[in-house]
């Protein structure tokens, strides 16, 4: 039997990557202009060319009848991001015996979103948008933005946590006497049982929920009314 290309890691360095199927690079936008605010998130591919990003930033610019300047500050912003992003790339990281919690916390549109659950790093399979688009079907949501928000939470922690295991590895390295045991939250303790838990949705999510934490961490969706929604976007601006 082949083996899984993520077992490896378990004892083991892998190459700086997002621990998902896609290696997508979460982008966030918050560009403010003479007083006009253009808010954005999306995801971009690390291996397409860099004269996309001014492209992307002319076309947004056009469609949404912002104004001239923004074109460079919405460029400068992606490729600043993206930038970052390959710095790790070729750099080693651990990802193996880890799983991490991911917290969700959204407002979109009338839309509150709440949750809590562990994901399995080890699962270079995993799909974020498949279990944003399950977890809307399941608990009834119905707009449409909602998913895409959730899946885009994910891949921004995922993100951050990689970039961590950029960090461990390098200690790792320096020390490795003193460091290996502590860079890894284990599956199970030794010589105890195996946490109890629950994997849902497949291969493709990765996610894990603690038994014992159901009623604490039980997803929580919420309508708001009008009022909330303006009361919310007044704090927010």
């Amino acid at each position: 039997m082949k083996p899984h290309p993520a077992w490896s890691s378990l004892r083991n360095p892998v190459k700086f990557r997002i621990p998902t199927a896609d290696n997508l690079v979460p982008i966030r936008l918050d560009i403010d202009i003479d007083g006009q605010r253009f808010r954005d998130t999306f995801t971009w591919n690390p291996s397409d060319p860099d004269s996309d990003v001014i492209l992307f930033a002319k076309r947004t610019v056009k469609d949404l009848k912002l104004p001239p300047a923004f074109v460079t500050q919405i460029a400068q912003s992606i490729q600043s991001q993206l930038t970052e992003f390959r710095s790790f790339e070729g750099q080693d990281m651990y990802t193996g015996e880890k799983i991490v919690p991911i917290k969700l916390d959204l407002r979109v549109n009338h839309t509150l979103i709440k949750d809590q659950f562990l994901w399995d790093l080890n699962n270079f399979e995993s799909d974020p948008e498949e279990f944003a688009r399950i977890f809307c079907e399941d608990l009834g949501v119905e707009d449409p933005e909602v998913g895409p928000a959730i899946a885009f939470a994910i891949r921004e922690q995922l993100c951050e946590i990689a970039i961590q295991s950029v960090a461990s590895a390098k200690e790792t390295r320096i020390n490795k006497k003193g460091r290996r045991g502590a860079e890894h939250l284990p599956l199970s303790k030794p010589g105890g049982s195996a946490l109890d838990t629950l994997k849902l949705f497949g291969n493709k999510s990765s996610v894990i929920r603690k038994r014992r934490e159901w009623d604490l961490y039980e997803p929580i969706v919420d309508m708001l009314s009008n009022e909330e929604v303006d009361a919310l976007e007044a704090r927010e601006a």
